[in-house]
C-alpha cells in the first residue's frame, strides 16, 4: 500500500498545485494516496481537476480523491498537512482598519498589525484543536505538517496539549538565505549555513560557500553595491537598507520574513512615522496591498488555466522542484531518505539555547525513517535573544494563555505588549471594538 496523505484546507491551487507537484517528482512517493480536503466545495473541485491533470500529464500514478469531509480524508492517513485559514483575509483587514482607528500602525505590530492578528489567530487555534483531536482518533500516528499560521504558537502550544503527538511546523522563509546568496553572486550549490531562532525572527548566524565564509562578502557588497543597489529597489525589500542595518546593529544577518512585513516588519523603530520610512525604504501597507492583489492575480491565473483544458498545466507549474520542504519530510520519513531539514519544533532539546524549553524553535533537524530530530545550534547572539524573549516569546505565551483561559484580562495585556499602544485605554478601546464586530461573534463570547 502506498503513502496515504490528506491535505486540510487543499482549496488554495497554487499550495495544492506545488504539493501534487512535488509529490509527483519524488519516485517513492508517486504512487501514493492524496486526499484533498477543503470545505469550498467549488474550489476544491477545481483544485481537484487541476491536480489530476497535472499527474496525468507527468505520467504519475497518483490515487487523488477530493472531499468536504475532513474525518474521511484523515481515516488512516500517515501524513496530514495543515494548511487551512479558518478566517480569511477579509476579516483580518476588518480587524486592521479598527486597530488603525485607534492609533496601531504596521511595523513590529506582531499580534495587531500583521497577518497573526490575535482575531484570526483565535479562529485558528480552534481550528487546529479540532483537527489534532480528529488526527488522534483516525490516526494516531500520523505526522502532522502545520502549515498554516500561526506556526510559532501552534507549535509552541499543540504539543504541550496533545502529549505524543507528531507534529512538526514548517515556513519557507529560510529560503531567504538562498536570496540573499544570489544577491552576493553565489551558487547555491556548496551553500551551508545555520539559521536558528524563532518563527519569523530567524538570524543567518554562520554561512559558507564550499568552505569560504560569507560574511565578509556581505561587508564587501554593503561597501561597493548597496548604494547603487537601494537607489532602485522596491519599498520593503529583502534586501533594503533596514536588514542591512540590523546586520550592522547585531552582526547578524535577519533572514526571510524576519525583518519584512511578511513576518510583522520588526522591528518598530524603523516605523515610528512616514518619514523614518521612507529613510529605510520601507511601506508595510503598500507591501500588503501588493500582496494581495498577486493573490487575486493568482487566482484568477489558476481560474482562467482550470477553464481552458487546451492548456498544459505543466506550462504553468513546470515539473520542477517547489523548493517547498512538505514533500521531502514526508519521502524522508516514508522512503528512510536522511535530510537535513529546517523545521519547527518544541525547544526541548536546548537547540536554541536562551530559548524556554516548551517554546518553539525553528532550527535544522535531521529526517528519517527515525522522525525528525533536532539539531543543537549555536542559536543568536544575547541581544538577539533578548529581543525575541520580549516581542515573540512573552506575547505568544500571554496570547495563548488568554486563549485556554478564555480571558479578555489576558486579552489586554496581550495588546500591552504592543509597541504602538500608548496607554491602556487606548488598547482597551481598541480590543472592545474588535469584539464588536459582528464576524467576531465567537470570539467575543469565548473571552469573559
Amino acid at each position: 500500500m502506498g503513502t496515504r496523505i490528506s491535505i486540510i484546507g487543499a482549496g488554495s491551487a497554487v499550495f495544492s498545485l506545488r504539493l501534487i507537484r512535488d509529490l509527483c517528482l519524488a519516485p517513492g512517493l508517486r504512487r501514493s494516496s492524496v486526499s484533498l480536503m477543503d470545505i469550498d466545495r467549488g474550489r476544491l473541485d477545481g483544485v481537484h481537476a487541476l491536480c489530476r491533470r497535472y499527474a496525468d500529464e507527468v505520467g504519475a500514478e497518483l490515487d487523488l480523491s477530493a472531499t468536504t469531509d475532513r474525518r474521511a480524508s484523515l481515516d488512516g492517513a500517515d501524513f496530514v498537512v495543515v494548511t487551512a485559514l479558518a478566517a480569511g483575509h477579509d476579516r483580518l483587514r476588518a480587524g486592521w482598519e479598527v486597530a488603525a482607528a485607534h492609533g496601531y500602525r504596521f511595523g513590529g505590530s506582531l499580534h495587531v498589525m500583521h497577518d497573526e492578528a490575535f482575531w484570526v489567530n483565535f479562529s485558528q487555534y480552534r481550528l487546529f484543536g479540532s483537527v489534532i483531536e480528529d488526527v488522534l482518533s483516525l490516526c494516531p500516528d500520523a505526522w502532522v505538517q502545520l502549515v498554516a499560521n500561526p506556526v510559532l504558537a501552534g507549535i509552541t502550544s499543540l504539543p504541550q496539549r496533545y502529549p505524543g503527538l507528531k507534529i512538526v511546523g514548517l515556513c519557507h522563509g529560510f529560503h531567504g538565505v538562498y536570496r540573499l546568496a544570489d544577491l552576493l553572486g553565489i551558487d547555491h550549490e556548496g551553500l551551508t549555513f545555520e539559521i536558528p531562532g524563532v518563527n519569523h525572527h530567524v538570524w543567518l548566524t554562520h554561512c559558507y560557500h564550499r568552505g569560504r565564509d560569507v560574511f565578509p562578502l556581505i561587508d564587501e557588497w554593503i561597501e561597493t553595491k548597496s548604494a547603487d543597489y537601494w537607489q532602485t529597489c522596491p519599498l520593503s525589500d529583502l534586501h533594503g537598507p533596514k536588514p542591512f542595518d540590523l546586520y550592522r546593529r547585531f552582526g547578524v544577518f535577519p533572514i526571510g520574513d524576519t525583518a519584512n512585513p511578511g513576518g510583522g516588519a520588526w522591528g518598530w523603530w524603523y516605523h515610528v512615522d512616514e518619514a523614518t520610512e521612507r529613510h529605510w525604504k520601507e511601506d508595510p501597507a503598500g507591501w500588503y496591498a501588493r500582496h494581495f492583489a498577486r493573490g487575486e492575480e493568482r487566482l484568477a491565473e489558476i481560474k482562467r488555466l482550470a477553464d481552458d483544458r487546451s492548456r498544459r498545466v505543466t506550462d504553468v507549474f513546470p515539473p520542477t522542484p517547489s523548493g517547498e520542504v512538505m514533500v521531502p519530510i514526508i519521502e524522508s520519513i516514508a522512503c528512510d531518505i536522511p535530510r537535513t531539514i529546517v523545521v519547527n519544533i518544541p525547544n526541548d532539546g536546548d537547540y536554541v539555547p536562551g530559548i524556554p524549553g516548551d517554546f518553539a524553535v525553528e532550527i535544522p533537524a535531521l529526517v528519517s525513517k527515525r522522525g525528525i530530530q533536532g539539531i543543537r545550534t549555536h542559536g543568536p547572539p544575547t541581544p538577539v535573544i533578548a529581543q525575541i524573549l520580549r516581542d515573540r516569546v512573552a506575547p505568544v505565551t500571554l496570547e495563548l494563555e488568554a486563549y485556554e483561559q478564555g480571558s479578555k484580562e489576558l486579552l489586554l495585556q496581550l495588546l500591552m505588549t504592543d509597541p504602538w499602544t500608548r496607554s491602556e485605554e487606548q488598547a482597551s478601546a481598541m480590543l472592545d471594538a474588535i469584539l464588536a464586530l459582528p464576524i467576531n461573534a465567537e470570539m467575543r463570547a469565548h473571552y469573559r
